[in-house]
């Protein structure tokens, strides 16, 4: 299993510097594609993503949020997404998608993992290898239990 293409963000909110995969090697990534405007972002995907932060903290995991806009582009820009992270207090790691290019409406991360839409969960485990890929809304069971082996990995030498 090779490691996975970095992300292709355009700029970082939440955080003092970009991340970067192969800076994050040694610790589970749990990384959450998501558009403000999307209904099971915002109902289910955002809060579970901030719960998983909150209750792992002290883990080798890493929560970190990549804003994917496929469509109505003009009314989710930088700004825009700033209001509502800080309106609805979500305080992990919120990267901006890197556009397509010319013509292309997919940003490029999304892109290069193929993903299918928002809400979206990927896992790295430590090596930094995607190991679980979901589209939708992700029950809490399952993705405990999958984060749960990736970091009992982590933590055995």
């Amino acid at each position: 299993m090779t490691p996975s293409p970095e992300w292709q963000v355009s700029r970082w909110l939440n955080s003092e510097r970009p991340l970067t995969l192969a800076g994050l090697r040694g610790r589970v990534v749990l990384l959450h594609a998501f558009q403000m405007l999307c209904p099971g972002c915002v109902l289910h995907g955002l809060p579970q993503t901030q719960r998983v932060a909150r209750l792992l903290a002290g883990t080798p995991l890493t929560v970190v949020g990549l804003h994917t806009v496929f469509e109505h582009h003009a009314v989710m820009g930088p700004e825009a997404l700033a209001v509502f992270l800080a309106e609805h207090r979500y305080d992990f790691p919120v990267g901006i998608d890197a556009p397509g290019p010319a013509g292309d409406p997919l940003p490029r991360t999304m892109r290069a993992y193929g993903l299918e839409g928002t809400p979206s969960t990927l896992l790295f485990d430590a090596r930094g290898r995607l190991r679980y890929r979901h589209f939708g809304v992700e029950e809490d069971l399952r993705l405990g239990a999958q984060l749960g082996l990736l970091l009992q990995e982590a933590e055995t030498p």
